[in-house]
């Protein structure tokens, strides 16, 4: 039987919102996000897939907002940059490199200026963020923090559920209920679960149900050191 060609093609995410799951480890996250930010900024911050950049991606849509990441600040040609609402994702990702503190420090000071609204997201608030430059380092600690929290069962669970249907997979109730009890309880790791489900199944033209969960999770625990 020849093998079965499979094509690693990435799954297109709902990202409005009302696509993003509300529980209470992320409600209050955001009713800040959507409240009056003290100073005209504020960090989003929260572990890796705790739906950081798909809540931004909804500010910036509602807000006309610029979108920058943070490892690419460095490149941005800032006075080409709309002030009046930014958001810069990943922004924890320029400390240590200075061109990038420093780009985020004009603006920084550019959005304020001229009374926008600026949005950075990170895994921790700010002033955690270890960033060398003195004059950007007071001004991030100085900014208010919405924080996304863990997941709890409710979360996960409906979280698995809109990753498979992201990627066109329809999969029982009992299926899920299976993983949240045997998984890592994590944002990532629910996307590392369901993406490996997935390419095993087209790999093998199999079912995504309970056997080949047990296959995936299984060889993903022998790979834990």
């Amino acid at each position: 039987m020849p093998r079965q060609l499979t094509f690693d093609l990435p799954a297109r995410p709902a990202l409005g919102r009302g696509d993003f799951l509300i529980a209470p480890s992320n409600r209050v996250a955001l009713t800040v996000l959507d409240s009056t930010w003290p100073q005209g900024k504020l960090a989003l911050t929260g572990p890796e897939g705790a739906g950081k950049s798909h809540l931004a991606q909804v500010w910036a849509a509602e807000q006309g907002a610029v979108v920058l990441q943070g490892q690419a600040l460095a490149t941005v040609a800032l006075g080409q940059i709309n002030p009046a609402a930014v958001v810069v994702d990943d922004a924890d990702c320029i400390a240590g490199d200075p061109t990038a503190e420093q780009a985020l420090f004009h603006l920084h000071n550019l959005v304020l200026a001229s009374g926008g609204l600026l949005l950075l997201t990170g895994v921790s608030a700010p002033a955690r963020w270890g960033v060398a430059l003195p004059d950007l380092a007071s001004r991030l600690a100085a900014t208010a923090t919405a924080a996304l929290e863990p997941p709890d069962d409710l979360l996960l669970s409906t979280l698995l559920v809109k990753l498979f249907a992201d990627r066109q997979l329809r999969v029982a109730p009992d299926l899920i209920a299976y993983l949240v009890a045997r998984m890592d309880r994590s944002f990532a790791a629910a996307g590392a679960l369901v993406a490996a489900l997935d390419a095993r199944a087209l790999a093998e033209r199999r079912a995504v149900n309970r056997g080949l969960a047990a296959e995936v999770l299984d060889m993903a625990l022998k790979r834990q050191p």
